[in-house]
């Protein structure tokens, strides 16, 4: 029963990723394209001026890949493979709480369970660390910008899967609805905690010796050796337009793995036989 229900998380994990991609190639990647024309913009102007000053130009990294492949094989085939990859994550988390969170239909369990993976694995770690576009954060700090998401993430999971468990167990005696409030408040309270403790990504110090103490990692305007602004700082709009369409593609993602997902599930587990499978898989556990 449980590989039954993986692969179908994994097919519909495929699909939401096919759907978000078709949604991000439209939306999103014309942002893109704006933002390395801004990147290539500001990086001729930084060599004019070294040569100017009678510097040698920076280097510019090779390109593995043309941005035709990047927006289209590239992006599709990552964000199928990524969706994949969700939905059998999804359909294990799926397969561990069914049964085992009262009387919820299976339908409703996986909008839950995807809604709760939005929050816990896109939403909470974005709102510390949002999601940048190409030309935003020095390359110096790559390392140091992934293990702090990647805490961002293992935290955000780990404090969800906490709160659930602490709200099984207050329901008994708070009642189902005080219940979820109370283990949502301290899942709020802990992650707000854990936000003021990690530290914003223009507080690095590489982005503090580029960008000056503006804790920012976003580019400033780029002024020549009289302070006169030769270049301007990162379009806001460009930046602000990638971050919506980035979270709208996660939403739609997760939302497309819940709401497929959840009639296979329904369809799988209905008949008899199969419901009786799965409560006997599940008695050693303690159901």
């Amino acid at each position: 029963m449980e590989k039954k229900l993986i692969l179908r998380g994994v097919l519909a994990g495929a699909i939401a990723g096919l759907i978000a991609y078709l949604f991000a190639r439209i939306f999103a990647e014309p942002v893109i394209n704006q933002a390395i024309s801004y990147e290539s913009g500001r990086d001729a102007v930084e060599a004019a001026l070294a040569k100017a000053a009678g510097l040698p130009p920076p280097e510019a990294g090779p390109d593995i890949f043309s941005r035709t492949v990047q927006a289209n094989i590239g992006i599709g085939v990552g964000m199928i493979a990524f969706g994949a990859a969700m939905g059998a994550l999804f359909a294990v988390t799926y397969a561990l709480y069914l049964g085992r969170v009262g009387g919820v239909r299976a339908r409703t369990l996986a909008l839950l369970v995807a809604a709760g993976g939005f929050v816990a694995m896109y939403l909470v770690p974005f709102v510390k660390y949002p999601a940048n576009p190409p030309s935003i954060g020095h390359p110096e700090t790559i390392r140091q910008r992934g293990l702090l998401y990647l805490v961002m993430v293992v935290a955000s999971v780990a404090l969800l899967v906490l709160a659930v468990w602490a709200g099984q167990r207050l329901k008994p005696r708070f009642g189902t609805w005080n219940a979820v409030l109370i283990a949502g408040a301290g899942f709020a309270v802990v992650i707000g905690v854990l936000m003021t403790l990690l530290p914003e990504l223009g507080q690095l110090a590489v982005n503090q010796r580029v960008y000056g103490n503006h804790a920012t990692e976003t580019p400033l305007p780029l002024r020549n050796s009289r302070g006169v602004i030769v270049y301007p700082g990162f379009p806001a709009d460009v930046l602000f337009s990638f971050r919506l369409y980035s979270i709208a593609a996660q939403a739609i993602l997760w939302g497309a793995i819940g709401l497929i997902f959840a009639p296979l599930a329904d369809r799988l587990l209905a008949p008899g036989p199969a419901r009786a499978e799965l409560r006997e898989a599940a008695e050693p556990a303690g159901v």
